[in-house]
């Protein structure tokens, strides 16, 4: 024991005197929350707020009742776009074109080609685009209303079933962008946090030629990698919980009562959560250990255990876009935690079978490769960095 205490103070000491090391593990737990501020704001502005929308129309003045219905909605002609904005509409470049026969056409009763051109493909212009179909869409449909009103027809004739919607969804669970940001971001910070630390006190110490001389005392190989991973994963634990803290600030920042939604971490959910993360940031760490004592240099260990990243990533993902769940992901590490968090953020109630067996299989996964790496390391290829 008093082995093992010494050799984490060693490595406690390496880890925050090295200063860029540290800064660039406590910098995701610093910027992720801001992020999760600006892009929940930005998110709930588009969602909710109907910024204007500059458009080219051609053949405005054949249709003047669509242009003040445009206008009403905040669509405005492009001659009225800002100096300082009009190099961005000029760039997207939308347009409405409205046939010269639109007046006689709509006396007549025959249908009306009016044609909107812009670029599909450009992200920017989906919330745009959209309005204006909507816009356009709704205007058809009141004068069709009202054509049949002037037959004599009950336009309720086209509605013979209304459905009534009632949301069961608890205030929290409005608030899911927020919920899978933060979610995503504290997958990612588990990784990111601790991964400077552990390449530093692996790959790096081989290079300085520190592990030769660590492992030439009459310590255990065993305790040597306990006392990196309880080093690095510290580090990890802490950027997470700040995360999480400074999160909690953040989102007070963020008006959700524009979408109908409230947002907070309590103590019950702060704590759930460090069950769920603190156990993964141990099986992050023992990977990025694994990884970088396979590497041939430190270069070549910063490469490969900056892939790793890519797991908390994609695995998210991937559950949100799988509809019918197998039921075994909900135990497994990364999977398991990454569902179990959001049923928190929704306010449902925490099994805790499945955290204590998600829990408990990080936990061996964890000791199993903390003993594969214990034992390589009385390999002189794994010390030497032999081929």
């Amino acid at each position: 024991m008093i082995q093992f205490k010494a050799l984490l103070i060693k490595e406690l000491r390496e880890a925050f005197r090295d200063k860029r090391a540290l800064l660039v593990a406590l910098s995701f737990g610093l910027m992720a929350p801001v992020m999760i501020m600006v892009m929940s704001k930005f998110a709930i502005s588009q969602a909710v707020e109907s910024p204007e929308i500059y458009v080219k129309f051609s053949g405005a003045e054949y249709a003047p009742k669509l242009i003040k219905a445009f206008k009403d909605e905040n669509i405005l002609a492009f001659v009225d776009v800002p100096a300082d904005e009009k190099r961005v509409w000029q760039e997207r470049n939308v347009e409405v074109i409205i046939p010269d026969t639109y007046a006689q056409d709509m006396v007549d009763g025959k249908p009306i080609d009016i044609i909107l051109r812009a670029d599909y493909n450009e992200k920017s212009l989906g919330a745009p685009l959209r309005r204006i179909k909507d816009e356009i869409r709704s205007f058809s449909l009141a004068i069709g209303y009202k054509r049949l009103l002037v037959r004599g027809i009950d336009i309720k004739l086209l509605q013979p079933i209304t459905l009534q919607q009632q949301d069961t969804a608890l205030p929290t669970s409005n608030a899911m962008m927020i919920s899978l940001i933060l979610g995503l971001y504290l997958m990612m910070g588990v990784f990111v946090s601790g991964q400077a630390i552990s390449i530093d006190s692996s790959a790096g110490e081989r290079e300085r030629n520190v592990l030769e001389m660590l492992l030439c005392q009459p310590v255990s190989t065993l305790k040597i990698v306990m006392a990196k991973l309880v080093s690095s994963s510290l580090i990890a634990a802490i950027a997470v919980t700040l995360m999480l803290s400074l999160t909690t600030v953040s989102v007070s920042f963020v008006d959700l009562t524009k979408i109908g939604a409230t947002f907070s971490l309590d103590g019950f959910t702060f704590t759930a959560l460090l069950m769920l993360l603190i156990p993964l940031c141990f099986l992050a760490s023992s990977l990025q250990l694994f990884v970088a004592f396979q590497a041939k240099s430190f270069k070549e260990a910063q490469s490969t255990v900056g892939m790793l990243i890519m797991i908390p990533a994609m695995v998210p993902v991937a559950m949100m876009l799988i509809d019918d769940k197998p039921s075994w992901v909900s135990w497994t590490p990364i999977t398991g935690q990454s569902l179990l968090m959001e049923d928190l953020f929704k306010g449902l109630p925490v099994d805790w079978l499945a955290v204590l067996v998600t829990s408990g299989i990080t936990i061996a996964l964890t000791a199993g490769l903390v003993l594969t790496i214990a034992k390589r390391l009385t390999s002189e290829k794994v010390v030497m960095s032999l081929s």
